[in-house]
């Protein structure tokens, strides 16, 4: 891990005094937060073990949208927090009443998607005197599925992403990580004991070569596929990632949706497939979108070489004309001939929003060494 200049928040926070909780939450602007969460539910994402969840179970930790407050909640167990809450240590006598510094909880978590991971943050929010004192973070890349135990087994290789390091109550405690390794389960650690709000674990997708290979078509643009959004016109309402999350959309705002245009110009979402590819078949799906579909939309392909930043390496060819959508509708194209390329772009019409895009293709033989070679690099 680098230093790179994220602010620490150590220390309690106050206690709640009524009114809005988050009020003083503390937080700052993390460079990763832009990424895929790699630790996403939707992507299939779990916490398959942990220790101690006496308090609040382990689920929590993965729960969309931020952590709710109930001042007045109760259980028979005590205060019932959104998160992971593990009871209070002891130590092992009246006379050593204390843990030992080696004394922790943990959690097991698989991730949605395997990848290399950029950013990590382990918010308490709402946990203000019971966080734990510091937490670490450790990644293995396991193939398959493996159980609880088979991860905690002594032949499992674990990496250090997050060292032991301070946090704070009620905030959003953020961790940049550097380590050039493909990842598919976590261990997060509590020292020596408390309450964790939310995970979020960002970072790039490194999919399997082998099962798309085995695979032959799929979407090549879905983030569990390896796909990104490199940049998008307006994230206004949501982000321009959910267009390529895993199944249809099952609200608006899960989808992507733009503030209303008052100039002349259109939005658009430009996307990095998983690697240069051929694409034969388009979805574009406006599910849930009803008086705030795009009114047209229209798909380009430019083919930049290695898949590699922008796309500079080629112009865009457009593959799909400008066409009429409707609302609350999945749309499919077939393509008249294969389009080839790195990243595409979909433009709308002049604002509003789509649910999905799926672009259905193979990767060509260039795009499949590459991406082979790719994964071998990440430990794969």
């Amino acid at each position: 891990m680098t230093d790179t200049g994220i602010p620490r928040h150590t220390g309690d926070a106050s206690p709640y005094g009524g009114g809005d909780p988050y009020a003083d939450y503390r937080t700052a602007d993390l460079p990763f937060a832009d990424l895929v969460d790699l630790a996403d539910r939707r992507l299939g994402a779990g916490v398959v073990a942990a220790n101690d969840e006496f308090f609040a179970e382990r689920e929590n930790l993965l729960k969309p949208g931020p952590a709710e407050f109930d001042p007045e909640h109760f259980g028979h167990k005590g205060k019932v927090m959104d998160g992971w809450e593990t009871r209070r240590r002891r130590g092992v006598s009246a006379d050593l009443p204390h843990p030992t510094a080696d004394d922790h909880d943990w959690a097991l978590v698989r991730l949605g998607a395997a990848g290399v991971v950029r950013g990590i943050v382990v918010d308490t929010a709402h946990f203000r005197g019971n966080y734990p004192q510091a937490v670490s973070v450790e990644g293995a890349s396991v193939p398959g599925s493996p159980s609880p135990g088979e991860l905690l087994g002594p032949d499992v290789e674990w990496t250090t992403l997050v060292p032991r390091t301070a946090v704070g109550g009620h905030a959003a405690n953020g961790f940049a990580v550097d380590v050039q390794r493909r990842f598919t389960h976590l261990r997060v650690n509590q020292h020596p004991d408390g309450g964790i709000a939310r995970l979020r674990v960002y970072g790039e997708v490194a999919p399997d070569p082998a099962w798309l290979a085995a695979l032959g078509t799929f979407d090549v643009a879905a983030l569990e596929n390896g796909g990104t959004v490199e940049d998008a016109s307006d994230r206004f309402y949501s982000p321009a990632t959910n267009t390529i999350q895993p199944g249809r959309s099952q609200k608006m705002d899960d989808g992507w949706e733009t503030r209303r245009r008052r100039d002349r110009g259109n939005d658009w979402i430009r996307y990095r497939l998983a690697e240069r590819a051929e694409i034969r078949a388009v979805e574009i799906d406006t599910a849930y979108l009803k008086g705030n579909s795009a009114g047209w939309a229209a798909l380009s392909v430019r083919d930049g070489g290695d898949g590699g930043g922008d796309g500079d390496g080629g112009e865009w060819t457009e593959v799909l004309p400008r066409t009429r959508l409707q609302p609350d509708t999945n749309h499919r194209f077939v393509l008249p001939a294969p389009a080839v390329g790195t990243h595409v772009r979909i433009d709308i019409y002049p604002d509003g929003g789509i649910s999905r895009l799926r672009l259905f293709g193979s990767l060509t033989e260039e795009g499949a060494k590459r991406l082979t070679a790719r994964h071998q690099e990440l430990g794969g």
